[in-house]
């Protein structure tokens, strides 16, 4: 009940400062699944929290930073967020995440690790093709508008989930291979790059 009342709460203060969007949310399948998008403001990961409902059923990898921040640590625990610290292999974290998957929830990655100015380049991290691999879930690639958001309205787009495929154990080059196949599946869900020319 606490969940549902805090979900309600920021999802009439989310339509009221950000106009938010929601398109394709069917196809988030049921069970465990890795939610995994583009990344370019703090407030992306609680769109797509939105956008799974008021009954809570993920995780989010949030950077240890932001728990550290008086009131708003506390607020993104409540809605499904934990810590992970950048810059090195956060193992508790990874181990954090395999569990949340093996339990059916769905985990929310941004693969790029942080935030992204538009225009900007940053490699993306292979955890997300590692845990898809490791468990067996499927990965829904998602895209959300880009850049400053409030009062501009956003929209987040949800792709087709799809199982990545290794032949015999995977290598770091696989991951490294399903990463760039996800970061095309995300930028290709982008509405400007649909509009005919």
């Amino acid at each position: 009940m606490f969940y549902k009342c805090v979900y309600w709460l920021i999802y009439v203060l989310a339509k009221l400062f950000y106009w938010f969007k929601l398109e394709n949310v069917e196809n988030i399948p049921k069970g465990a699944a890795i939610l995994s998008g583009n990344h370019t403001a703090n407030v992306d990961s609680v769109l797509v929290i939105l956008a799974l409902g008021p009954d809570k059923q993920h995780a989010a990898m949030a950077k240890q930073e932001l728990f550290r921040i008086p009131g708003f640590g506390w607020l993104i625990r409540q809605l499904g967020a934990y810590p992970v610290t950048r810059g090195g292999n956060d193992i508790a974290a990874v181990k954090f995440s395999l569990k949340a998957l093996k339990d059916g929830l769905k985990l929310i990655i941004f693969p790029e690790g942080t935030r992204v100015r538009p225009g900007q380049v940053v490699e993306a991290k292979s955890g997300a093709a590692m845990m898809a691999v490791k468990t067996g879930v499927p990965i829904v690639p998602l895209h959300i508008t880009p850049g400053r958001k409030m009062f501009k309205g956003v929209t987040v787009v949800f792709g087709e989930p799809y199982y990545p495929q290794v032949e015999g154990r995977a290598t770091a080059e696989d991951y490294q291979r399903i990463t760039a196949d996800l970061m095309d599946r995300i930028h290709a869900l982008d509405p400007k790059k649909q509009l005919p020319r």
